[in-house]
């Protein structure tokens, strides 16, 4: 019988200047700036000052800031900036910029910036860092849920926090964003969207509530969603039961007063980051979080590194009752083994993976998941009633290996003439199981020229 610790992992990797002077130092404290008056309105006085600055590479700098959002004890976001510099605290001009939101389990800097303070790949092997050196202005979104610290035990604060709370977020981070550019000599021009994974669900909702304003109040103007899906075709009617399976169990977690969490239960960041911390530490040693024979009769006790690289690359086959978001949807791409199993992976460095699981956010709040599967359920939501409204470019990135093909038809829900689809595919989709993974689209070794650099040259034509 599977345990419940190798479904919870598999899942829940899952689905899915304008700041200081020239002399602050990046050990300062972080303060916090107010948001309230850009819920209504910005001026220049509302510009992030950024309170933490941090060397990437070469002349690329990462800014953050975190913002107050509203009146409770968690009720932040961290504002986020990676792009190149004049001098220090001085970022550079640029024409083109992109704003990004994370999915569920890791932030900003985990999802975007994974390359630095990494011990196994060089620092500008991640997409901002990438960007930035080619002179796009990246801004990012912490989600109020990834600064909630690990140890807290009363969530009720939670209960409140849904899909349009992070909407809301998001166009206070794009309105701050164009603010800091155009006090920073870039321009305050409208910026692209990129969302991943249930970050893309946040952003598609942003995008429909964004279409019911005049064109001159929007902050948009390019729409990059990554591999994920939030209504399925006709023809993948099997993923939309899928997805109201996923939506029963969640939403009675939710009934019954559970407000932290995501698919099989409460803090999968918990359980992420001890995988990685055993397996980086104690590759060969046997895991103290699996049983015996867990991968079949006769397998014995799973090492550290066997039970990291699993929960990384083991397809649907391993969250039954629950189905995945799309069949054969996998983190990373492994390669299995004799036992059929991924035994080691195909695109992503060993280490990196497991620098990867230690810096997932600990918890994460269950209503977005809730309502996100409500969506690819079919159910009636608010969060799509202006779609066909949405007139901007489109670029869709997909994976494969993960939501890939099965994303397509939500891009058909918009109202965009101009739409262009990128799939990292090295192989048949009838060999999905083995090809590129949901997060090998920002940790694969060739994801700078299979998946960002086709990206940029979007980017840079619209």
């Amino acid at each position: 019988m599977r345990s419940w610790f190798i479904v919870c992992v598999s899942l829940a990797g899952l689905l899915w200047g304008c700041g200081g002077s020239e002399e602050a130092s990046a050990q300062e404290p972080r303060q916090v700036v107010s948001a309230e008056a850009t819920l209504q309105g910005v001026s220049v006085h509302d510009a992030p000052r950024f309170t933490e600055r941090l060397p990437v590479a070469g002349d690329v700098a990462h800014y953050r800031v975190r913002v107050r959002v509203g009146a409770g004890e968690h009720d932040f976001i961290t504002l986020h900036r990676v792009v190149r510099e004049d001098r220090p605290w001085r970022p550079a001009r640029t024409r083109r910029a992109v704003f990004m939101v994370h999915g569920d389990g890791w932030g900003f800097e985990a999802a975007f910036l994974s390359s630095v303070g990494s011990a196994s790949v060089p620092a500008d092997q991640s997409i901002a860092a990438f960007l930035a050196q080619e002179g796009v202005d990246v801004w990012g979104i912490d989600l109020r849920w990834v600064g909630v610290p690990a140890g807290t035990q009363d969530f009720s604060f939670m209960a409140d926090w849904d899909l349009g709370t992070h909407v809301q977020d998001v166009g206070t981070g794009l309105r701050l964003a164009r603010l800091g550019r155009r006090v920073t000599g870039s321009g305050g021009g409208a910026m692209h969207l990129l969302g991943w994974s249930r970050g893309a669900a946040v952003a598609y909702a942003y995008m429909s509530a964004e279409a019911r304003l005049p064109r001159g109040l929007r902050e948009v103007d390019g729409f990059i969603p990554v591999d994920m899906a939030v209504r399925f075709s006709p023809e993948h009617e099997q993923q939309r039961l899928w997805a109201c399976g996923r939506h029963t169990v969640l939403k009675a977690a939710r009934d019954a007063g559970r407000v932290e969490g995501g698919l099989l239960g409460p803090a999968p960041g918990i359980t992420l980051q001890a995988i990685g911390a055993l397996a980086a530490t104690a590759p060969d040693a046997p895991s103290p979080l699996l049983p015996e024979d867990v991968f079949g009769p006769g397998t014995g006790k799973p090492t550290n590194r066997r039970a990291a690289i699993v929960s990384a690359a083991a397809t649907g086959a391993l969250l039954a009752p629950l189905k995945p978001i799309a069949p054969d949807y996998h983190l990373l791409a492994g390669v299995p083994d004799a036992t059929g199993l991924p035994g080691s992976l195909a695109f992503t460095h060993e280490a990196l993976l497991y620098e990867y699981a230690q810096r997932s956010a600990p918890y994460q709040s269950l209503n977005e998941v809730v309502e996100t599967e409500a969506w690819a359920c079919g159910l009636d939501t608010p969060y799509d009633d202006n779609l066909d409204d949405v007139k901007v470019p489109v670029l869709y990135v997909g994976a494969a290996g993960g939501v890939g093909i099965y994303g397509k038809h939500s891009v058909s829900l918009l109202g965009s003439q101009d739409t262009t689809f990128l799939m990292a595919r090295t192989l048949p989709e009838s060999l999905r199981v083995l090809d590129y993974g949901h997060a090998d689209l920002f940790l694969a070794n060739d994801a700078r020229e299979r998946v960002w650099t086709p990206l940029l040259q979007w980017v840079r034509a619209h």
